[in-house]
C-alpha cells in the first residue's frame, strides 16, 4: 500500500524539481501513460474536460521542457510551491487516489514576487518498478484567471 508519508515525500520532490529549475526531471514523476492537466474550478464543475495545459504521456510533458528551454520566449521567473499534506480518497496495494491543496508563488527576475496559483492536485499515484509515479495529475486552480506568463509546470 502506498502510505501518506511517501506521497508527502514525492510531491516534496516534485515541487522541488520545479522550484530549482530541474525541470528536465519533471517528467519522470510521472508514469509513460500518464495525464497532466491544468484547469480551473468552474471548467471542472461544469464537467468541460479542455485545460489550460494537457499532456496525455510522458513524451508530451518531455516536449514541453524542451519547448521551454529552446523555443518558447517568456520573462524569466521561478516558482515556490506550498503544499499541504494529502488527503487520501482511496488506496489499495496499486493505486491511491489524493487530493493536495497548493499555493504557489511566482517570483520574477527582477525580485518580485506574487501569489500566483492556488488550488488543489487530484491525483492517481501507482507504484511502477517498485517506484511512486503519477498516472493522473490535475491541478484544478480555484481562479478562472491565470496570468498568460502560464510557462512553467504547477
Amino acid at each position: 500500500m502506498i502510505d501518506l508519508l511517501s506521497l508527502c515525500a514525492f510531491n516534496a520532490a516534485y515541487a522541488q524539481a520545479i522550484d530549482s529549475d530541474k525541470l528536465e526531471e519533471w517528467p519522470a514523476f510521472f508514469t509513460e501513460d500518464c495525464h497532466y492537466r491544468i484547469t480551473n474550478v468552474d471548467n471542472e464543475r461544469e464537467g468541460l474536460p479542455a485545460g489550460i495545459v494537457f499532456a496525455d504521456s510522458r513524451a508530451m510533458l518531455e516536449d514541453r521542457i524542451a519547448a521551454l528551454r529552446e523555443a518558447n520566449i517568456y520573462e524569466r521567473h521561478r516558482y515556490r510551491h506550498l503544499l499541504s499534506v494529502p488527503m487520501l480518497e482511496s488506496a489499495d496495494d496499486t493505486v491511491t487516489v489524493a487530493r493536495t491543496t497548493f499555493m504557489v508563488a511566482r517570483i520574477m527576475h527582477t525580485g518580485e514576487t506574487m501569489l500566483y496559483a492556488t488550488g488543489e492536485y487530484r491525483d492517481r499515484f501507482v507504484r511502477a518498478g517498485g517506484k511512486l509515479l503519477l498516472a493522473e495529475r490535475m491541478a484544478v486552480c480555484d481562479s478562472t484567471v491565470i496570468d498568460t506568463l502560464l510557462a512553467l509546470p504547477l
